[in-house]
């Protein structure tokens, strides 16, 4: 089968829900450690207020902690102008902006409305396709809101179809909150893949659908596929959302069904261990502590 591109999260969807605050020097050193698996590219900082999301701070310090690796690209969060400058000053190449189609959800997230967030990323795309530097949207709670419930498809389609307008290099759909089942992924992707941009998803796998609707999501046409190492994550704004699906779990069922990722699931599995180590206890993913198989010695 063709080969999808997966972005791992880690780094800062990953990190921005935990309790602790790590250091810039760590969160680079796993920039570092998942750049040597193999994945092609990493959303390493968000570039945000540190009063709002005190775990993101330093963005700076992580980027210039990092050493430019080929074959990867190391991306950041923006959500604004503000970050988009903070961004390329850092000397990032890659812009990934996020808003939800959701009216109450965004407020709580961004403190900004849908049609306001909208118009950012526009300025934001065009500034980036300006100036050649990759930009992707992800369209958050796409497929159910914490506080409004589930999100009707065509309202979802409509904004993407304005996204799209904008013309950025790709589009996501996030499963931010964990609701979607397999049908619904599917029918969402294949809709919004005929609008004629790279599509992707960002799951979260708060019902443990999240695997399932990654397979779906692919089968519908997606290319992108966002993971978290050890499946770590969540939303400060999102209640009861857990983490992401693991990384090494989705290197795992890809691999297994004939998809290539390019990715090394057991320096993968090392970096996850690696990282439990560093936050102190055990990570949601599944793969890191029961190992691949058939096991390396087999």
């Amino acid at each position: 089968m063709s080969a999808i591109t997966l972005c791992d999260v880690g780094p800062r969807d990953g990190l921005q829900n935990r309790p602790e605050i790590l250091s810039p020097h760590v969160r680079a050193e796993l920039v570092e450690r998942l750049a040597a698996t193999g994945l092609p590219r990493i959303e390493a900082v968000s570039f945000v207020s540190a009063s709002r999301v005190p775990q993101m701070a330093g963005a700076e310090e992580v980027v210039a902690g990092i050493t430019p690796r080929a074959g990867v690209t190391v991306a950041g969060l923006v959500l604004n102008e503000r970050g988009y400058d903070r961004l390329v000053a850092a000397g990032l190449r890659e812009a990934h902006f996020s808003f939800s189609v959701s009216e109450s959800f965004n407020r709580r997230n961004q403190g900004a409305g849908v049609e306001e967030s909208l118009a950012l990323a526009t300025a934001v795309i065009g500034r980036a396709r300006e100036a050649g530097i990759s930009s992707t949207v992800t369209l958050s709670t796409a497929f159910g809101c914490p506080f409004e419930g589930p999100v009707d498809p065509g309202r979802v389609r409509e904004i993407a179809a304005r996204v799209v307008a904008a013309q950025p290099n790709e589009l996501l759909l996030g499963d931010t909150i964990g609701v979607a089942v397999p049908r619904q992924v599917e029918d969402l992707v294949a809709s919004v893949a005929g609008l004629g941009l790279p599509v992707g998803v960002h799951l979260h796998n708060t019902r443990n659908t999240g695997y399932a609707n990654a397979l779906a999501a692919i089968a519908a046409g997606a290319t992108l596929l966002d993971a978290s190492l050890g499946g770590i994550g969540g939303c400060p704004f999102a209640p009861r959302a857990t983490g992401n699906i693991a990384t090494e779990d989705l290197v795992y069922l890809l691999d297994g069904e004939g998809i290539e990722t390019g990715v090394d699931l057991d320096a993968l599995i090392g970096v996850a261990v690696w990282l439990e180590g560093i936050l102190g206890e055990e990570l949601e993913g599944q793969v890191y502590r029961a190992g691949r198989f058939p096991p390396p010695l087999l």
